[in-house]
């Protein structure tokens, strides 16, 4: 019998919106701070008291392997969704599972407010929130009762946004049908969607070059974020004159050249250039 799980990492994906870099990495292995960005979301995990942690695995896989110390990873060859990736994760639940995405940067998660509002409320589903900071991201409307309301309803507590942490528990799991499945299918049969609203706390999605590079130089400026305008992955060596170029992998540009708008990184022992 597989173990039991009580923290899973959302980390299958496409990686359409990362563009070129998803050539060389799948989004969750991108370091920040050193550390790829799946493995701050386990540490989180971990803060909140999760012993086995799983994630789930698409595009690159054995390159998402390589960064997956301490996790399982399930491998999903077919894509199965915003909700069904967590059927791998059925049956294996004893009291709830703590899930993250695996493309977010945050050096704490309150998970264990959470948890304990999810147990305490004895929620099948419940999601943590933000106030809505603007933009355009889709709000999440309350009821008085601190249920989340069905997409496009607005309720007496909100605007809130979704952190992307949530706790799901075995009968919201068993709910999930075979194959792909999204959330917003599977929220209307809930009896109990909670919605367990905190203070904002500092989390970032990494979903865009821009947004790579940019995370480089906010969290990161003497990693990552080494070189003015680019990102710098911890193996790359940079050179030249670079403008808003990401350096993954192995990359070593030409000591000589001038570049802007592009991808390098090493691909079977050979310098790899792609515009961004």
């Amino acid at each position: 019998m597989p173990e039991p799980l009580d923290g899973f990492l959302l980390a299958a994906g496409l990686g359409t919106r990362m563009g070129v870099l998803s050539a060389c990495l799948p989004k969750p292995a991108w370091p920040l701070r050193g550390r790829p960005l799946l493995q701050w979301g386990a540490e989180a995990l971990r803060r909140a008291g999760a012993a086995r942690i799983a994630c789930n695995a698409h595009l690159l896989p054995d390159r998402l392997r390589d960064v997956a110390e301490g996790l399982e990873v399930c491998d999903e060859p077919t894509l199965l969704g915003s909700a069904g990736g967590l059927r791998h994760a059925l049956g294996r639940v004893e009291a709830e599972l703590l899930v993250w995405n695996a493309d977010i940067w945050a050096d704490a998660v309150p998970f264990d407010r959470l948890r304990d509002r999810h147990r305490a409320a004895r929620a099948e589903l419940s999601w943590l929130l933000v106030p809505h900071p603007g933009g355009p991201w889709n709000p999440v409307w309350l009821d008085a009762q601190d249920r989340v309301l069905p997409k496009g309803v607005t309720g007496v507590q909100g605007p809130f946004h979704f952190t992307g942490a949530a706790a799901w528990s075995p009968e919201a799991l068993a709910l999930l049908p075979e194959g792909p499945s999204e959330m917003d299918a599977l929220r209307p049969r809930l009896s109990l969607h909670l919605g367990v609203v905190v203070e904002p706390f500092p989390w970032r999605e990494i979903g865009t070059p821009e947004a790579l590079i940019a995370a480089a130089a906010e969290l990161a400026p003497m990693q990552e974020g080494r070189l003015a305008g680019c990102y710098v992955h911890p193996t790359a060596t940079p050179s030249g004159r670079l403008a808003r170029c990401v350096l993954g992998p192995g990359a070593a540009p030409p000591p000589a050249v001038t570049d802007a708008d592009a991808l390098w990184f090493q691909e079977g022992g050979h310098q790899v250039r792609l515009g961004l």
